[in-house]
């Protein structure tokens, strides 16, 4: 099978790459990314130069003339990571959120419907279905109802790739997933940054009175059902992807100084982000009944297993915080040069 993954040098798509290299070896595998602040190639950097089963092009997605070859040199399915996802970035710049997460999407519909691609898989976000109350949990038929310029490219998205299946009959599916954490995730999101700071005895930002829930899922865990929706998923069929791992954010920031043997001191409140939803809960019963997923990682061993990780890893948090890990990127073409490995 050849693979087109969109995003793979971010945070949940270079796991990806690097799940799927180890699950599926004789799968040929395109990675394209754009290299922006949030891709990281050094993500990367234990794959093969030499590897003729995996090519790196940077490229953007939106970028049709860049896109087109690449569809042309033959494309079975297309796993479509690539997007802008931090809403704090989103309430400040929605108009980049719009273009890559919008107009990005489209392009590659376009050209995979164009070229015959035999599968789409759109990874989503459980945050297009808003916000949730003290109890429920969203699943495929909630309502969308997005709160944030972020979630709200999300969900067009979603319904470009819906109405793609209903008007020229795609084999598509759409996954929509909690807050991941582990590996690579970079240090802007709640749990790296958090990690980053005790690990430096500096006080940790915590939104409004920090008791926003997020379902909690381990990185590999989502690979995982992404890799059974690719494989086994259903036409036209949306698949909810939750660890049933509710926590609030203190409750987390509380868990990551335990770990770290920090004091309590270093937590700062700060005011709260604009609409800031206050409880996010997957129902993923119908990508366990249909698909048979299970999650490998409860909370306490994901948590402890991402803590450790970022331990292990100095140089690259080192590299993101000083801002070196760009000067890399830079290294890398941008006219949709073809690069072996990494």
């Amino acid at each position: 099978m050849k693979l087109m993954i969109t995003g793979g040098a971010g945070f949940i798509g270079s796991n990806f790459v690097h799940y799927m290299r180890k699950a599926y070896p004789s799968y040929s595998i395109l990675n394209v990314d754009a290299l922006t602040y949030a891709g990281n190639i050094t993500n990367l950097a234990s794959i093969e130069p030499a590897d003729g089963r995996y090519r790196f092009v940077r490229a953007d997605i939106r970028d049709r003339a860049a896109m087109l070859p690449l569809f042309e040199s033959g494309v079975d399915a297309v796993i479509h990571f690539a997007a802008e996802s931090h809403v704090d970035r989103s309430i400040a710049q929605p108009d980049v959120f719009v273009t890559t997460n919008v107009v990005g999407t489209h392009t590659l519909l376009e050209l995979a419907k164009a070229h015959g691609v035999s599968k789409f898989v759109q990874v989503s976000t459980d945050e297009v279905y808003g916000s949730l109350g003290a109890s429920g949990l969203f699943t495929e038929s909630t309502p969308l109802s997005p709160n944030s310029p972020y979630s709200a490219s999300k969900a067009a998205a979603d319904l470009l790739v819906r109405a793609y299946h209903e008007t020229y009959g795609m084999h598509v599916n759409i996954t929509r997933c909690s807050n991941n954490y582990g590996p690579y995730q970079f240090p802007e999101k709640l749990i790296p940054l958090m990690i980053a700071q005790a690990l430096q005895d500096k006080p940790l930002p915590v939104y409004g009175d920090g008791l926003n829930v997020r379902d909690w899922l381990y990185v590999e865990d989502h690979c995982s059902a992404i890799d059974l929706v690719l494989h086994r998923g259903a036409p036209g069929e949306v698949y909810n992807v939750g660890g049933r791992n509710e926590r609030t954010n203190l409750e987390v920031v509380t868990t990551i100084l335990e770990a770290l043997g920090k004091p309590a001191s270093l937590i700062k409140h700060v005011p709260d982000r604009l609409g800031h939803d206050r409880r996010y809960a997957i129902d993923a019963d119908k990508i366990r009944t249909a698909l048979g997923w299970q999650p490998q990682f409860p909370y306490e061993r994901g948590i402890q297993a991402t803590i450790e990780w970022y331990i292990d890893n100095a140089a690259w948090m080192e590299q993101v915080a000083t801002g070196a890990y760009l000067g890399i990127n830079e290294g890398h073409s941008t006219n949709g040069e073809e690069l072996g490995g990494s």
